[in-house]
């Protein structure tokens, strides 16, 4: 059974089957809603049914809550229509030079950056090209119909392979296989480009990034993209981990803030050791921000890296900072502990 969906407040429909998500139907009718790893996880599809019912498929309850759900909260990502619905989403059109597509790629590189985090670079056949948005991710193919998601750390215009941040998680499916028995030359498939995480180019707002972890992939791609259009907007770069190896390209961070104008950068550590002699910043990466600008409110935000950090940081941006919430964007790392809850 095929239902329509009306969207609020742009007004626009299409339609979804029962059998479908709201978002792949979307997707699908050339809109983009917000998202970012289609598995109930993240919570970057979060909305609301204003009327109508959906149900929704397993979800992580960090996503939605049961009572969220209750209010008439929605995962869109998960949620299949049930009538026809009307839903309250920000939404934009699909633009036709960021087709979504199927590439093989062969492995040009694998370096380690960090004991725990592999840099793979992604040479695509000859007569293909990925258009992209900096900040976006792609999905590798998997045997068994699994997929793994990975952001591109390297800005669209940049000729040569594609470049990604993978951290080890012990025991994981896939990233057991980077760090032992792929090798360069294989042949990986993937999807792309996905997520409606990237650089809003219209806005001359001055912008705060905020990292943890490999979540510094993306942001690494926006930076670059602000640097290559010669973009004249104050940047603020935060990026954190648990011990200083974790900011694994420190170095270049440092050298954009020794280069570039009207560009700061802060590493933000939270569990130092006496071994590390660390003496920069510590604590929550998000809340050094705080810290820092009691006013958000001619900014914007992206952030990208575990979804407890996405979470806190836009709860407290909004709330301490005056941060309008939708100059938050966000895309939220989720692991592969929980894809396997799916």
């Amino acid at each position: 059974m095929t239902f329509q969906v009306t969207i609020s407040p742009s007004g626009r429909q299409f339609n979804c089957d029962s059998d479908e998500t709201v978002l792949a139907a979307a997707l699908r009718a050339g809109l983009i809603l917000p998202y970012g790893c289609k598995n109930g996880a993240c919570g970057s599809c979060k909305g609301k049914v204003s009327s109508g019912q959906v149900v929704h498929g397993n979800h992580q309850q960090k996503a939605l809550s049961d009572e969220e759900e209750a209010q008439g909260g929605a995962l869109f990502c998960c949620a299949k229509p049930q009538s026809d619905l009307s839903i309250e989403a920000r939404e934009m059109l699909a633009d036709d030079d960021y087709p979504i597509k199927k590439l093989p790629s062969r492995i040009a590189k694998l370096e380690k950056l960090s004991d725990d985090v592999m840099l793979i670079e992604l040479q695509l056949p000859a007569n293909e090209k990925l258009n992209y948005r900096a900040g976006q991710y792609i999905e590798f193919l998997l045997k068994d119909g699994k997929r793994r998601s990975y952001s591109l750390a390297n800005a669209p215009h940049i000729d040569g392979p594609l470049s990604l941040h993978v951290r080890h998680m012990p025991g994981g499916y896939f990233t057991d296989q980077v760090f032992s028995t792929v090798k360069e030359r294989d042949i990986m498939r993937f999807e792309g480009p996905q997520g409606s995480f990237y650089l809003r180019e219209e806005s001359d707002k001055p912008v705060i990034l905020l990292a943890s972890g490999t979540g510094f992939a993306p942001i690494k791609a926006i930076v670059e993209h602000l640097i290559h259009i010669d973009s004249k907007r104050s940047i603020h770069l935060y990026w954190g981990g648990r011990r200083p190896q974790d900011l694994y390209m420190q170095s270049l961070c440092e050298d954009w803030a020794s280069k570039l104008e009207d560009f700061q950068y802060t590493p933000v550590i939270s569990d130092a050791k006496n071994e590390d002699n660390w003496n920069g910043r510590t604590g929550f990466v998000h809340q050094a921000v705080v810290d820092d600008y009691a006013d958000l409110s001619t900014y914007q935000v992206y952030a990208c890296g575990a979804p407890i950090v996405v979470e806190s940081a836009k709860r407290d941006f909004v709330a301490k900072s005056q941060l309008p919430a939708d100059e938050f964007y966000a895309d939220a790392f989720t692991s592969e502990a929980d894809l396997t809850k799916n």
